[in-house]
């Protein structure tokens, strides 16, 4: 056992891990049994008059506004190179008990459409701003908006968006409504294309293929384009504290890879760590990998216009945690700190399952007076925050207790077991050893006393023969008489 079990539970966890139906984790990468949940924070903006007039702004975090998300795989198709291509579903239910406010609650934000238009004008001919600033006025249109979460998370009629869905039907992917997360609700995120590991174990979970491509080109190097690691749900096993974890978002239209942190443990069961380096939304010149991704601002944004319909958004870390100073000093009422809003995976090492996560983000809004335009005013260049949002997820329950079971509480039964079972057989051993020195050690005893005997016996006779042959005759007759 001490040479086999290692052995046996390898071969075991490398069975199990694999994409194929007859695979103990393959329900659980089908269906995602582990219960998450998206919570949304919104940043509402106190003063948009100041702001119009060239003030700081100053922002209210409200939330969280907590959805309930549910994930499953359709279309699962095997193919023949060792890959399995699927189509993921998300949808997601409002908890109202586990958040704080209602869908109904109004939220005051910049106005994505009409600051984004205002932007992609900003290099045109005057005639062209003015006619746009003509067309704001008619539709109603200002540089901040007063919507409800429900209509900022989800869309809302605009007649902005209808007139730009009339005369250029492909610009935006909205068709009707316009929401930050309205493309996510009810629809997946693209088809992957995954290898099994049944072939061929070394490239288990890695993304071959994403809607058909090997790589993006939203992106400005080859390196920033290419599509590395995972699709984000599971890893390969038997990782090492010099282990990362690497993974497409389509969301943020990248990869982006996680650097091991710490060893802990979570509910009983050992884990790794994963944290988002400082260099993950570092700019070209902090960073140079980071280059393609520019054009780049301050370090710790990453420009994402060129894969969002060229509006000018930034992604990074919940209130520019890890970003340069001067991005949370432009904005009054950004507090970042580590534990709110650093980013984490835990990760099972020997299977690659991650046990517990939180990923957070953080979408921002570039805005700036467009000379021209008359409702972008006079606001100074800002990188403003809109919302951050974290999906967390941790396993419970009867999967707990089973994964518990099968992949920590087994293993250690066998790995304690190995050595009782070595100390048994010592003990087995010794017994017979011991029974032989006591056996030899009676024959030796009953030897050495039965040859004793006979020498004695020997000698009694010999006395007794020499006694007779060396007395003269007559000599024990009379003696016997007397």
């Amino acid at each position: 056992m001490v040479v086999m079990v290692p052995s046996l539970i390898k071969q075991q966890v490398l069975k199990n891990v694999r994409i194929d139906p007859s695979s103990l984790s393959f329900d659980m990468w089908k269906q995602i049994p582990v219960p998450f949940y998206l919570s949304v924070y919104f940043f509402h903006v106190l003063n948009p008059n100041e702001v119009l007039q060239g003030g700081k702004p100053q922002v209210q975090e409200r939330g969280p506004y907590v959805y309930r998300e549910f994930r499953h795989k359709s279309n699962i198709t095997f193919n023949d190179n060792d890959t399995v291509s699927f189509l993921e579903y998300r949808s997601f239910q409002f908890q109202p008990h586990k958040s704080r406010g209602l869908e109904s609650d109004y939220i005051v934000i910049p106005n994505i459409l009409v600051m984004s238009a205002a932007m992609m004008m900003e290099d045109r001919p005057m005639s062209l701003k003015l006619m746009m600033t003509l067309a704001f006025t008619t539709l109603g249109e200002r540089a901040f908006m007063n919507r409800t979460v429900g209509e900022i998370m989800w869309g809302y009629e605009d007649p902005l968006m209808n007139l730009i869905n009339k005369y250029f039907p492909n610009m935006f992917p909205f068709k009707g409504k316009f929401g930050l997360f309205a493309e996510l609700n009810n629809s997946n995120s693209g088809l992957f294309t995954v290898f099994t590991g049944v072939k061929d174990f070394s490239r288990i979970h890695l993304v071959d293929k994403w809607n058909g491509l090997s790589k993006v080109s939203f992106w400005h190097s080859d390196q920033c384009n290419m599509i590395n690691g995972t699709a984000g749900q599971m890893w390969a096993p038997f990782m090492s504290p010099e282990s990362s974890l690497e993974f497409y978002s389509p969301e943020a239209c990248r990869s982006m890879k996680l650097v091991y942190k710490e060893a802990a443990l979570f509910e009983g069961i050992p884990t790794y760590r994963f944290v988002a380096p400082s260099t993950l939304f570092a700019n070209g010149s902090v960073y140079p990998p980071n280059e393609g991704f520019c054009p780049c601002r301050e370090s710790g944004i990453q420009n994402v216009s060129t894969c969002r319909f060229s509006a000018p958004l930034f992604l990074s870390h919940p209130h520019f945690y890890n970003a340069d100073p001067v991005l949370a000093e432009a904005v009054a009422g950004l507090h970042p700190n580590p534990e709110e809003h650093a980013l984490f995976l835990d990760i099972h090492p020997v299977t690659g399952i991650p046990m517990n996560c939180s990923v957070k983000l953080q979408l921002s809004l570039y805005m700036k007076a467009v000379r021209g335009i008359g409702q972008t005013g006079s606001i100074q260049p800002v990188v403003l925050p809109l919302l951050w949002f974290g999906e967390s997820g941790a396993m419970e329950g009867k999967t707990l207790q089973s994964f518990y079971s099968q992949l920590v509480l087994l293993p250690k039964v066998l790995h304690y077991a190995q050595y009782v079972l070595l100390a048994l057989g010592c003990v087995l051993l010794l017994v017979p050893i011991v029974y032989q020195i006591r056996s030899q050690e009676k024959c030796y005893l009953f030897w050495s006393g039965s040859k004793k005997g006979s020498k004695d016996k020997e000698a009694t006779q010999a006395y007794s023969e020499t006694l007779m042959t060396s007395a003269p005759k007559g000599t024990v007759l009379h003696e016997a008489r007397l």
